[in-house]
């Protein structure tokens, strides 16, 4: 018996479809090494004052490109193709950038997939404010505030106005900071800035304590402070749906010599410290900017009817097939295996038909099999991976699901 003609337009569409094909998105280019990064400053003097950071960088494979922020050479796209890798902007008072950049060219930057290091300050510029505030920081609005913690200070000869923090309120991730853990605490002098609630994206990597605030040191308060306690970030990072990566800090000197070299000891605490705990802290955590740390990438994706090996374009309702996926993450040095226990398969049209949790051999390989749903159509296997610290993984493979082996009778 002929299959009516609407059947036969619906297998038609079927098999075209089955040519197209397969979709499959994953950050995950090759070593992310050898990068070109653009320093703009304020003052050629912070190559020196800050060389330390600056040297770990170069140690790493990292060519560093200095210019000061008004530089009229400046350019950081040549017909179409960005220059460089990574953006680091020391430059706080920064009223405009020289050359053909600006805060529509930092934002496209980023929105390209690149990433970016920015420091504020006291003196913070309306240019600096703005392109923190596109990446969901507000630093606060008081241009003349200062983080103040009359009981989070470190000790000094004098005690002086209270505006020298140290922190020791870390996010907890060894994805981001590094699995050492950070001993000393973190010495911080600048502006504080809070984090935009619609923005999903942005995270506080370093806080100000409960009894901080933030407001003019030289002057009395007459008003309450706009920025209070916990909810003042000192350093954040945000990691952008393109994977993109952003550190924001309210303070230069977080990064300079002077404060990797100064002891520390916080104010009602007996440890004291011969060293602070900024080098460590501004090295791990750039490490996980320019993806040394946290850098995903999957191959092989595939599928195949059990005991087979081919893939095949199409599925019959209630077929037994097996998935597979291998993961790994760039070492720093190279591609090591991914270990992980909550990587997930949906077996997808309109809405999950399966959800599968994959087992891993520990070497990279993630894996399940399941049962074709008795539903014919156009599936896809969809893989939205999403973990704090590591970039996300967006997979997807197309496969057509049927109701029999025939497309020329009805079975």
């Amino acid at each position: 018996m002929a299959a009516p003609k609407s059947v036969a337009v619906f297998f038609a569409v079927l098999n075209l479809i089955s040519l197209l094909p397969f979709i499959a998105f994953s950050f995950s280019p090759d070593q992310p090494t050898d990068r070109k990064i653009l320093v703009l400053l304020d003052d050629l003097s912070l190559k020196s004052s800050h060389s330390i950071f600056f040297n770990t960088l170069q140690s790493r494979g990292f060519d560093l490109d200095f210019k000061l922020a008004d530089d009229p050479s400046i350019a950081v796209k040549r017909y179409g193709q960005y220059l460089y890798d990574g953006l680091v902007l020391f430059s706080p008072s920064a009223d405009r950038f020289g050359g053909s950049l600006n805060i529509e060219g930092v934002l496209d930057f980023v929105d390209s997939g690149h990433d970016l290091i920015l420091a504020g300050d006291s003196n913070a510029s309306d240019l600096i404010r703005n392109i923190a505030a596109e990446c969901g920081v507000e630093f606060d609005e008081d241009t003349s505030a200062m983080v103040i913690d009359h009981a989070g200070y470190a000790v000094s000869e004098t005690e002086g106005d209270h505006t020298l923090i140290a922190s020791d309120e870390f996010i907890q991730s060894d994805v981001i900071l590094g699995s050492k853990k950070l001993e000393a605490p973190v010495l911080f002098k600048g502006i504080g800035h809070s984090l935009n609630p619609e923005n999903s994206l942005v995270l506080k990597v370093l806080s100000a304590s409960s009894s901080a605030y933030s407001a003019n040191p030289t002057s009395k308060l007459s008003n309450p402070p706009s920025l209070t306690g916990t909810s003042i970030s000192l350093v954040s990072v945000v990691q952008a749906r393109n994977n993109a990566r952003i550190m924001i800090s309210g303070s230069l000197g977080l990064f300079s010599n002077r404060l990797f070299r100064s002891g520390v000891q916080k104010i009602g605490s007996l440890n004291k410290y011969e060293k602070s705990g900024n080098e460590q802290f501004v090295t791990e955590l750039s490490k996980w900017i320019f993806h040394e740390r946290g850098h995903l990438k999957a191959v092989h994706l595939k599928h195949n009817k059990i005991g087979e090996t081919e893939e095949p374009s199409i599925y019959r309702i209630n077929d037994d097939l097996e998935f597979s996926v291998e993961i790994f993450e760039w070492s720093g040095t190279s591609w090591v295996p991914y270990v992980a226990n909550d990587v997930q398969v949906q077996f997808y049209m309109m809405s999950p038909y399966v959800l599968k949790t994959l087992s891993t051999n520990q070497k990279g390989l993630y894996h399940t099999s399941f049962k074709v749903p008795d539903v014919y159509g156009v599936f896809q296997f969809k893989i939205e991976y999403q973990r704090l610290g590591y970039t996300t993984l967006s997979l997807s493979k197309q496969v057509n699901i049927h109701s029999c082996v025939s497309f020329h009778k009805f079975c």
